[in-house]
């Protein structure tokens, strides 16, 4: 019987790695797509956009906020479609660029929607039941040798990103990298001046 076990560890071992790695880019996408139209949300018009969303009925708010998932979906398709013709680049590209922008639409409009939407008893049991499966599943992933092997990395790479990030905006004389540091700097200046 502990045979069975250790064989059936070992079989699944790689998809508990890859549904850490799935969840640990989903959650950061969640995060950077929440950051990201928050600063976009300052813009005037689409504070007030926000505001009529936040308006409106229950029944209103649920199509809004399943819009994005309803639009990008024959994009997908098309980026499917070039892929099959050859065209991989292109088409992975559209694809990651469609789910950057999908999760930061979805994680603004719940954020947006979700008391509305809540006040539909049918959708608060719903609601409330998948929160209570997900982090059930979540909390079982984040159990796993896999996960804290997984988020180990994914932190030595957050810390090594932000170490470069640092260097390139100090802008180290001599090194490749100061040109794209001073070009970041200007630009970030220039849009801190238009405000």
């Amino acid at each position: 019987m502990k045979k069975f076990y250790r064989v059936r560890r070992w079989l699944f071992a790689p998809l508990v790695y890859l549904a850490a790695i799935f969840l640990l880019i989903e959650e950061w996408l969640w995060a950077t797509g929440t950051r990201l139209m928050q600063v976009i949300a300052q813009f005037p018009p689409l504070h007030a956009l926000e505001a009529w969303i936040k308006r409106l009925p229950p029944y209103w708010a649920l199509a809004i906020f399943v819009l994005p998932a309803v639009l990008l979906f024959p994009v997908k398709l098309l980026a499917l479609l070039a892929i099959a013709r050859g065209h991989a680049f292109s088409g992975i590209g559209v694809i990651v660029i469609a789910k950057l922008g999908g999760a930061a639409a979805v994680a603004r409009l719940y954020s947006l929607t979700r008391p509305t939407l809540l006040s539909l008893p049918w959708f608060a049991r719903w609601h409330g039941r998948f929160m209570t499966t997900k982090d059930r599943w979540i909390a079982r992933l984040r159990a796993t040798r896999p996960w804290r092997r997984v988020s180990r990395l994914s932190a030595a790479l957050g810390r090594a990103r932000r170490a470069w990030w640092q260097r390139l905006r100090k802008g180290t004389p001599g090194r490749h990298h100061s040109r794209p540091a001073r070009v970041l700097r200007r630009f970030a200046a220039f849009w801190r001046a238009r405000r």
